[in-house]
Order: C-alpha cells, then structure tokens, then sequence
C-alpha cells in the first residue's frame, strides 16, 4: 500500500465529512443561528468572555484539542496494523468527533457558556452531575500532569526545540497586542507571525539549548515540568486575548503549515508502508484490539476532553452561533488531519518491516519517539530538509501542540475546582483556584520521585476516562435534542458505541490492574467505573423522561435565551 493513497482517501473523507454532513448537522440537528445573542456578547469581561474572530477562535479550539493524544493514540495503535487505526480515524473524525465537538459547543452556547459539568445538572441530574465533574477533574489531571512529562522529555531528548517553543510566548504576546490593541489586519499579522515562528525554529535548530544535568537542585526533564506548570498556571488566569488566543491562534497556523510540508513530502516521496494492514504477528504482551483500539485512538477519533475545552473556553469566545460549526468540526478536522499523519509517518517512515518491528517490539513502545523519527525521514526523503531539521519540526510542533493543551488544560481545571467549591458551598477565587490545581498536579508529578514522571503514573487511566466522558456529553446532547424533538439518531448511534467500548475497556483494566498488585489504578479505575455506570443509568432516566414529555417547541431563538435566562438555568 502506497502510503499517497492513504493521504488521498483519508483528507478527502474528512473534507467531504465537513462540507456535507456538518452542514446537516448544523442546519438539521443544531440549528444554529446567527441571530442568536452568544454568552461572548451577553456576558463580555474580557478576561475569558470576549467575542472572536472564527479563525482566531478556530486557533485555540484547534490546538487546545490537538495534544499530544493525537500523535501517541496512533503511533501505538498502529503495533495491531495501519488498516484498523485508519478506519477509526477517518469514520471517528467524520461521524463521531465533528459532531461531538460541534455539539458540545452548541450546547453551551445556549446555557450561558456552561461547562458540560454543570450542563449534567440541568439534564440529568444533580447527583449524577457531581459525578460528572470527578471525572472531569480526574482526567484534567491526568493531561496537565502527562503532558508535562511529554513536553519536557522533548525539551531534553530534542534540545533544538527549545528555543522556538519559548519563543512562541514573544510571538504570541505581540501578535495579540497588534490584534486587539493596534487593530492589524489578520492577514498581515498571520504572515508575520508564522515567519517569526518558522524563524525561531531555524534559529533552535542552529542554536540547541541543553542544561546541565540539575539545575537549582533537579534533573533538567523535572526542572522544565515545574516551569511548564508555572509557565501555564500564569497563561491560565491572564486574559484570554494577551496570551491564549494569540498564542494558539498562530500555533495553529504553524502547526497545519507542518502538516502541509508532511503530506506534501508524502505527495512527492509517495514511501510505501512497511507496516501491515492487519498485524498477526504483534509482540508477546500486546493487549487485543477489541476494545482498546478505541481508547488508545481517543483524540484523533473522539475525544471526552475535545467537549470540556468546547464548553469550557470556546464557547464563552464565539462571536456568532453559526461560527460553531467551523470552530467545532472544522477542529476536530484538523486533529483527525493530524492523527492520520501520525499514521502515515509511523508506518511508510521506515525503510523495511524490519526497521519498523524492531521500533514496535512491545506495545506502547511507538508513540512520539517513532512520529519525529519516521515523520523526519519522509520530510528528508520527500523535500530534502536535513534530518536534524526534520525532527526540529515535528518535535516543535509535538511540543506545541502539548503546551496548547496543558495551558488551556490548566484554566478549565480551575474552572472545575471553582465548581466544586460551589457545590460543598466555598467560593474560591481565581488566584486561590489555580493554585490548587498547581499544587495538586505538581504533587502528582513528583509523587513517584524527584524526576517529576509522577505524573505518568495515572496515564493509563486516560483512555477509557476520555471516552467514558465522550460518551456522557453525548448523553447530554441526546437529552437536550430529545426534548426539542430534533433528529437523535446522529448523536443516539455513536452514543452507544463509545459508551460500550470505553466501558468494555475499563471493566478489562480493573483486571489487568488487579493481576498486576497496581492498586492505586485500582481503586481510581473503580471509581470512574462506578461513576460512569451511575451516570449511565441516569442519564437512561432522563431520556425516558423528556421522550415521554411534551415536546419543547423551537421557539424563537431571543425568547429562548430570555426563558434559560429568567430561571437562571434551571429548566429550557
């Protein structure tokens, strides 16, 4: 198989997904309206309500989702074949995640810019909403956490990367200053901005920087995870406008250019894939792809963290409803864009099935390590770039993609922990919030030792948690297209689909971690288990209860918003 095949019928189908059935989404199952007044404009602060520009908005959205999750699912999932992990990249983007993203957003636009956590309140249930936002914050952790072992694993192992990943901060403050400050035009400033990041990153690759072994008393990976987390405890309380959007706005543009040079490598190289549609012969310990195909694949497919940042940030930015459907599924385009890259590169980056095997000689043994690395050979071999530039690139991009995340990560923490301290009745202030969530994920980190890889501890935990929670804000939706009697067949089908497979897969970890004595995941993995059936269950309830009600008519969109607005939420 050549792998410009793959490129081909993989981009075309997500293109299609967005030009065509997004639109029915949009128009048939959402509704969305541009005169419908959004929370950006109702309740503009700006610090983390303010109206923005769709392909500013697109930035964040895009970037904030598009982790780390999206290289590592794939560049592990492919030990069991390229055929298995494609097919639920490409169908999952296209019918799974788009909608899901698309309608989280959608959702809290028309609650006032709620989290999805608080949504579950309102939809299924109080008890079950308390629920809800344990899983949330546990796998808010679980990112913040992991991603700052990531980030700084690159920041050590690719030292040319440094460089253009701190100086993205530079980049990204004065590109929001002449945004919102000095009025440029975007196009001039989006020119500007990716030359200047491209800059930077010829100007790492020419100019490394390595530290010592310990800095102020630690190794270098654990004295970078506590400037990450400082780094990203600060973005996460400035207004969004100074750093976040900026920032993830050109990181988007510079990241989709990277994605641009692969595939354009690809078009030129066309490398055949080495690595077998379906693998027979895969390493001794390989768990079987039935159900865990589908949690290693969670961002790139569908993803439960893609609906926190959905309600979370984006909707509290968007200027106008029907941005959504460009932000949302056009996003989870991007990372599905992404995720087949991550598939490409790790399958047709190597030489022969032998170098291939001899990189995938156990599970979880791929990952970014085997993106840089065949990613940087098709880029060599496509486009002549040096090889140490190769790896500069997709190491940057790997390591921004990360730090979107992990910032953006860390802000929809506080938010979670600010709720929570509303419900046991203590009003906790952003400053106090974020601090919690530093000192909790910073715990975490170096819970296992003075390295800081602590926070890898719970990482096995993220995939059936991502999709549990993937499949609870479908709940959400199902409950809220049911009372307005709109089309749920789009949301009823995948719905069903994510909770078997995330469910199936955890009920599988709790024996694996009981076999293995691991009794901390244990008792985790009970917990979100037992808390994903009782949510489950009621949200079955509520779906029983608003089929069986009379239905809500489609009122107009002003009197809608002034009836959620009169009860402060408590019915639609």
């Amino acid at each position: 198989m050549n792998s410009l095949i793959l490129a081909v019928v993989g981009i075309a189908m997500m293109i299609a997904g967005y030009l065509l059935y997004s639109r029915f989404l949009g128009r048939r199952v959402y509704k969305l309206s541009a005169s419908f007044r959004t929370p950006a404009h109702e309740l503009q602060d700006g610090v983390d309500f303010v109206p923005t520009n769709k392909f500013i908005l697109w930035g964040h959205h895009f970037t904030s989702v598009a982790g780390a999750a999206p290289i590592v699912g794939p560049a592990v999932a492919v030990i069991w074949g390229w055929a298995p992990a494609f097919l639920w990249v490409t169908l999952g983007t296209v019918f799974f995640a788009g909608m899901h993203d698309l309608g989280a957003l959608w959702a809290s636009v028309r609650n006032r810019g709620q989290s999805i956590g608080t949504l579950s309140a309102r939809y299924i249930g109080k008890r079950g909403s308390r629920l809800f936002l344990v899983v949330i914050f546990l796998l808010l952790l679980m990112v913040n956490a992991a991603f700052a072992v990531v980030i700084s694993g690159l920041l050590v192992s690719t030292p040319t990367a440094v460089l253009p990943t701190w100086g993205a901060l530079v980049v990204a403050v004065l590109i929001g200053q002449a945004i919102y400050r000095l009025k440029w035009s975007l196009p001039v400033i989006s020119v500007i901005g990716v030359v200047a990041l491209y800059g930077l990153i010829l100007l790492g690759d020419r100019f490394p920087v390595v530290l010592p072994e310990t800095v102020l008393g630690l190794s270098a990976g654990a004295f970078w995870i506590v400037v990450l987390f400082v780094y990203a405890a600060i973005a996460s309380v400035l207004p969004v406008w100074v750093l976040l959007q900026p920032r993830d706005y050109i990181n988007g543009l510079q990241l989709f250019i990277g994605l641009g040079l692969l595939y354009g490598a690809v078009l030129i190289f066309r490398p055949e894939v080495v690595a077998p549609a379906l693998n027979a012969n895969v390493p001794d310990g390989t768990p079987g792809i039935m159900p865990l195909l589908f949690v290693t694949i969670a961002c790139g497919a569908v993803s439960g963290f893609h609906g926190v940042v959905s309600s979370g940030t984006s909707s509290k930015q968007l200027d106008k409803e029907t941005d959504a459907r460009f932000v949302g599924y056009f996003g989870a385009v991007g990372e599905g864009l992404l995720a087949l890259g991550a598939i490409i590169a790790t399958t047709a980056g190597f030489r022969t099935l032998a170098d291939w095997e001899a990189v995938y000689s156990a599970f979880n043994e791929g990952g970014v390590a085997a993106f840089v690395t065949g990613g940087g050979s098709i880029l060599n071999q496509g486009l002549g770039i040096p090889t140490s530039l190769s790896a500069t690139i997709l190491a940057t991009m790997a390591v921004l993609f990360a730090a979107t995340t992990m910032d953006t990560g860390v802000r929809l923490q506080r938010f979670v922990v600010q709720e929570i301290g509303q419900i046991v009745g203590v009003k906790l202030g952003t400053l106090v919030a974020t601090l919690i969530v530093l000192a909790v994920c910073l715990g975490l980190a170096f819970s296992a030792g003075a390295d800081g890889a602590g926070g890898m501890i719970i990482w096995p935990l993220f995939g059936t948690t991502n999709q549990i929670l993937a499949g609870l804000t479908l709940a959400i939706l199902a409950v809220m297209l049911m009372r307005k009697r709109r089309p749920v067949l789009p949301i009823m089908i995948p719905l069903l689909f994510v909770l078997f497979v995330s469910v199936y897969a955890a009920i599988i970890q709790l024996g694996t971690f009981y076999r293995e004595g691991n009794w901390l995941l244990l008792i985790m993995d009970v917990i979100i288990v037992v808390a994903a059936v009782w949510v489950i269950v009621e949200s079955a309830i509520a779906l029983k209860r608003a089929h069986g009600a009379e239905p809500e008519p489609d009122v107009d969109d002003e009197d809608e918003r002034n009836a959620v607005s009169a009860d402060g939420g408590a019915r639609e």
